[in-house]
C-alpha cells in the first residue's frame, strides 16, 4: 500500500499469529455463550453485545491471518482487523445503555434519574450511533485512502467518533452515579421489595464502563499519536488497553448476565407487578383511615 508515491506501512511490527488467534479463540467462546444466555432468556436488547463479540472475533481472525503472512500482509484483513476491533466496543456501549433503562423501569426508580426513563436509552444509543458512523465513516477512507491528507482526514474523524464516544460513557456514568446515589438515599419502596440484587448490576455497569472508557481514551491517544506513534510501534500496546479490557468486559456480563435481574419485556412486568403487589393493601389501609376519621 503506497500514499503519494511512498510505501505505507500496514503495522509497525509483526503481528503475532498466536496472540491473535489466542483472543480470537476466547472472543468467540463468550460470543456464543453471550448467544445462548440470550437466546434462552429472551434479552433481545443484548443484541449489539453479541454482534459486538463477532467482530472482535472476526477482527482477531482477520489480524491472525495477518500474523501468518508477515511481511506481505494482505490489505483485506489488515482493513476487516482495523474496522472490526475499532467498532465493537460502540456495540458493546448501545446495550450497556438500555440494561440502565431497565434498572430504573424496575426499581420504579424515574424520579431519581437526571434523564426521563423513555429518553434513557434514545438519548445515549444516539450518540452511540453517531459515534458508531463517525468512527466507520473514518475507517472506511483510511483503508481507501491514497494520499496523506485523506489518511489525515480518516485519522481526525475516528479520532472525533472516539471522542463521542467518550463524552457519552462520561455523561452515562453521572446519570449512573446520581441515579445509585439519589436511590441509596430515598429508595423507592419496589426497590426495597425486589429479590434481585439490581444494585449490583449497578456497580456491574460502573466496572464496564470504566473499562470500555479506558479502552477509547487508550485509542484516542493512538490516534493522536500518529503513525509514527509510541502506540502503535508495539503491539502489546493494544493487547493489554484494548484486547485484554474488551474480553474483560464480556467476561463481565457472562458472569453477571443482565438476564438474571432482567429478561424480557413480560418479565421485567411480571416482576414489577409483584414488587408492587403491597401498594392495593397500603391505598386501602389509607382509605380506611380516611374513613374511620370522617366517621369522628
Amino acid at each position: 500500500m503506497s500514499i503519494q508515491g511512498e510505501k505505507y506501512v500496514l503495522y509497525h511490527y509483526n503481528p503475532s499469529l498466536a496472540a491473535a488467534a489466542a483472543f480470537a479463540a476466547v472472543f468467540g467462546i463468550s460470543a456464543i455463550l453471550h448467544a445462548t444466555q440470550m437466546s434462552l432468556r429472551r434479552t433481545w436488547y443484548f443484541i449489539p453485545f453479541v454482534i459486538g463479540g463477532l467482530f472482535e472475533t472476526i477482527g482477531y481472525s482477520a489480524r491472525a491471518v495477518n500474523g501468518n503472512q508477515s511481511p506481505d500482509w494482505s490489505v483485506t484483513a489488515y482493513a476487516i482487523q482495523s474496522l472490526m476491533l475499532l467498532l465493537a466496543p460502540t456495540l458493546f456501549a448501545a446495550s450497556i445503555y438500555m440494561i440502565l433503562a431497565r434498572i430504573v423501569k424496575l426499581t420504579d426508580g424515574e424520579e431519581h434519574s437526571v434523564i426521563r426513563v423513555k429518553w434513557l436509552t434514545p438519548t445515549f444509543v444516539t450518540g452511540d450511533v453517531l459515534s458508531f458512523l463517525v468512527q466507520s465513516g473514518g475507517g472506511g477512507l483510511m483503508v481507501q485512502a491514497k494520499t496523506q491528507k485523506k489518511l489525515d482526514t480518516a485519522q481526525n474523524m475516528i479520532t472525533g467518533g472516539l471522542g463521542i464516544q467518550v463524552v457519552f460513557f462520561v455523561f452515562f456514568m453521572i446519570v449512573t452515579v446520581l441515579f445509585h446515589i439519589r436511590m441509596r438515599k430515598a429508595p423507592s419502596l419496589r426497590s426495597q421489595s425486589l429479590s434481585v440484587p439490581w444494585e449490583q448490576y449497578i456497580y456491574v455497569l460502573y466496572a464496564a464502563s470504566i473499562l470500555i472508557l479506558i479502552r477509547s481514551v487508550f485509542r484516542i491517544a493512538e490516534y493522536v499519536g500518529g503513525s509514527d506513534g509510541v502506540l502503535l510501534s508495539k503491539e502489546m500496546y493494544l493487547y493489554i488497553f484494548d484486547a485484554a479490557l474488551m474480553f474483560l468486559t464480556m467476561v463481565l456480563f457472562n458472569l453477571r448476565h443482565p438476564s438474571h435481574i432482567i429478561a424480557g419485556k413480560k418479565d421485567l412486568e411480571r416482576e414489577a407487578e409483584s414488587a408492587g403487589s403491597n401498594y392495593p393493601m397500603q391505598d386501602t389501609v389509607d382509605r380506611t383511615s380516611v374513613r374511620v376519621e370522617q366517621k369522628r
